[in-house]
């Protein structure tokens, strides 16, 4: 599970990169080939949508998006419901994920977020999670790095909030942070760093690999808001290889808490 050797995204992957969110590209063959990069992608896979406010499944310990495994007080970190408020503010307001467009840089419609609103989880939870965090300085490629070598073994930090990730979708490629774990599962490190395009672990929500914000749905244009059948690859992206986007207009800084 260690990285492959540096190699810098390509020139077309920028360009792509930049207007991929603004126009609808012509469809691309299924053999095509991702642009090569410092990590390995991980190709055909379910992305699930979910959003800071959402309820889910109140009788669940991870069932509400008002939380996250890294910030105990998302929603108001975030700065509130990231889609329509219905009913509310009040106790029984409900958030509702919406549409986003291009010419809003595919933002929320109701309020300005705090934090970026293009995010995502991965089924790997290297705080909360006893199993994750354990192996998390033989797993996680950068964990040597020296931003992070001194805090692998510090369980208030975390080697993944706020890390990058690069989205492909027919043609169109977007750019979020980390900001949550799952789905379903927390220690599936065998997919989430893999270097031989593993399939995720979790069987539940038609084996979903990871969930996406509704920035992310907009911007890589899935056919539900919130449905199980939208494939994306993903790779991990060092910051400094994040083109500027609507993705970086609020990038989210802030530690676990």
């Amino acid at each position: 599970m260690k990285r492959a050797r540096r190699s810098a995204i390509t020139t077309t992957m920028l360009l792509l990169s930049l207007v991929g969110c603004a126009a609808a590209p012509a469809p691309v063959p299924a053999s095509r080939e991702l642009p090569s990069g410092q990590y390995p992608w991980h190709t055909d896979i379910i992305a699930t949508t979910f959003w800071v406010g959402e309820l889910f499944d109140p009788n669940a310990s991870d069932g509400s998006q008002m939380i996250s495994t890294y910030d105990s007080r998302w929603y108001e970190s975030y700065g509130g419901c990231d889609g329509l408020l219905i009913n509310g503010p009040n106790e029984t307001s409900t958030c509702q994920t919406e549409r986003r467009s291009a010419d809003d840089d595919y933002f929320p419609t109701q309020i300005t977020p705090l934090q970026n609103p293009f995010y995502l989880d991965l089924p790997f939870d290297d705080v909360h999670n006893d199993a994750a965090f354990a192996m998390r300085g033989d797993v996680v490629p950068w964990a040597s790095d020296p931003e992070y070598a001194g805090i692998v073994d510090d369980r208030t930090e975390s080697l993944m909030k706020n890390r990058w990730v690069v989205l492909h979708r027919d043609g169109r490629y977007c750019y979020a942070q980390i900001q949550d774990a799952g789905p379903a599962l927390y220690d599936d490190a065998g997919y989430v760093f893999g270097d031989a395009d593993e399939r995720p672990a979790n069987t539940r929500f038609n084996g979903a690999g990871l969930d996406v914000s509704p920035a992310v749905n907009g911007c890589l244009a899935f056919d539900s808001l919130n449905g199980t059948n939208d494939r994306v690859d993903w790779a991990f992206v060092d910051a400094e290889e994040v083109p500027d986007g609507p993705w970086t207009v609020t990038v989210t800084t802030s530690g676990v808490q």
